[in-house]
């Protein structure tokens, strides 16, 4: 029975469970199983709220019985990113400043997700305060990729991406700023979707009014994505720019005919980025199936110049003014890449944000007469696959060195800076067993279309069906 609940679909476990096949105590507790089996080879769950699930999911199978209206996700574990406050369970950003943090009330996600009936097992690893896009932090050390553990899972949602692949839980939330739904979910051959700013609504948060970092789900595949941010998406008072539409536009089934569709496909983003051959050559033959649904493909890629500049400009203002003070408190606790984005971003001046605004604004107008002409657009997650877990980024790509540990990261922080919802989707394996992921990037707020079109690539490829053989 174990088996048969830890990979079952998100819809199918919550369907089960309404008609009393499975009870909720059932289903977290063959979760619960497989995390004790497996984590201890990938370090994907930091901190585990065992005990409370198995109350909370006894409660949950009490309210069922006795007639109650439950929730679209009852029933269900999730773990959180533990950058995500959850009320009286340790949340410590992947810092030792915030070791023994224990919040007293829910962030909105983790609020949305426990009203919809969904059950905390625990916390998923981050790097030190989401900075980058590997999973490692001196409080809980690395996760390691499911695929293979002496590679990284990707960040910062990596310890979300490996428990997912390996049977933990069916469905995690996370979070993107430069990639951190996305680059992980590539690498563990897992879903994660980076909604439209404001989407997915964001409470507490030091700059209500940013749109370079998002909440969204991740999942085993785009319709359990879909699911989940059925539950996540919605307006919030608490958040100025959430989005009107509500949540429910989500919870429908993604099949459509792509008869017609235009869509553009980007190898380099435009000669704009280094991509290792071995990911272009699994994505090329990948893409060519869109085809036979009737889309067609042309090489093509927005402008995206001045997408740098915007990125690293707003981040560094937005890290400064979450953790300068943090920072001041506990000089020593943070690692030198992070405290210099702070410090950089105490040094700018009111003409460096005006210069990355104006910019900001020309790439938006920039895309959006791209999207004029094409559907969607599909380019690599991420520049490398899964690397070495004792390397702390990619040092070279393509023969080009990376001397920064942002330098890797271009094909997904370009794409946040357009402000675009982007899907990562399975497309296949390295000839060395390392998955590598699709980015299908839509219209401005256009989320529904990316969704669905990256469940038919999945429907057609099947690529998120391959286990890691340590999660069998």
């Amino acid at each position: 029975m174990s088996a048969e609940i830890r990979f079952a679909s998100a819809p199918e476990l919550s369907a089960r469970i309404r008609k009393r096949e499975l009870s909720a105590r059932e289903v977290v507790q063959a979760h619960l199983d497989q995390i004790a089996r497996t984590n201890p080879q990938v370090n994907a769950i930091v901190t585990l709220t065992a005990e409370q699930a198995l109350r909370q999911a006894q409660a949950a199978d009490e309210a069922l019985a006795s007639g109650a209206e439950v929730g679209p996700l009852h029933g269900l574990p999730i773990a959180h990113k533990d950058l995500h406050d959850v009320a009286g369970v340790r949340t410590t950003y992947g810092s030792r400043a915030l070791a023994a943090n224990v919040p007293e009330r829910d962030s909105l996600v983790v609020e949305r997700i426990h009203r919809a009936g969904g059950i905390t097992v625990g916390m998923t690893n981050v790097p030190e305060f989401g900075a980058g896009s590997h999973t490692f932090n001196d409080l809980f050390g690395a996760t390691r990729n499911p695929y293979d553990p002496t590679k990284s899972a990707g960040a910062s949602s990596g310890g979300a991406a490996a428990a997912l692949a390996c049977g933990m839980h069916p469905l995690a939330d996370g979070s993107d700023m430069g990639g951190s739904l996305r680059n992980p979910a590539a690498f563990c051959n897992v879903v994660g979707f980076r909604p439209s700013p404001g989407r997915v609504p964001s409470w507490p948060a030091a700059a209500a009014w940013q749109t370079m970092a998002v909440a969204g789900p991740m999942a085993r595949s785009v319709a359990d994505a879909a699911l989940l941010l059925s539950v996540l998406a919605g307006p919030d008072a608490r958040d100025p720019i959430s989005l009107e539409t509500p949540g429910s536009a989500f919870a429908i089934d993604l099949a459509r005919d792509f008869a017609g569709l235009r869509v553009a496909w980007s190898p380099d983003l435009g000669g704009s980025v280094p991509i290792d051959p071995e990911v272009t050559a699994v994505l090329e033959p990948a893409i060519a199936v869109l085809a036979d649904l009737g889309v067609t493909i042309v090489e093509d890629c927005p402008d995206l110049s001045g997408a740098e500049q915007v990125f690293r400009t707003l981040r560094s203002w937005q890290f400064e003014l979450s953790l300068g003070p943090l920072l001041d408190q506990h000089p020593d606790l943070f690692k030198p890449s992070l405290a210099a984005n702070i410090t950089a971003g105490r040094a700018l001046r009111g003409i460096d944000l005006a210069a990355a605004e104006a910019l900001h604004t020309a790439l938006f107008h920039r895309t959006r007469e791209f999207f004029e002409r094409y559907d969607a657009l599909l380019l690599p997650v991420t520049q490398v696959v899964p690397f070495d877990i004792d390397l702390e980024y990619p040092t070279e790509i393509a023969g080009i060195p990376m001397s920064h540990y942002l330098d890797w990261m271009r094909s997904a922080y370009f794409i946040s800076a357009t402000g675009c919802p982007a899907l990562s989707v399975p497309a296949g394996f390295a000839p060395t067993g390392l998955p590598v992921g699709l980015q299908i990037v839509g219209p401005h707020r256009a989320d529904l279309s990316v969704l669905q079109l990256g469940h038919a690539f999945e429907q057609v490829t099947g690529h998120s069906a391959t286990r890691p053989p340590l999660a069998m």
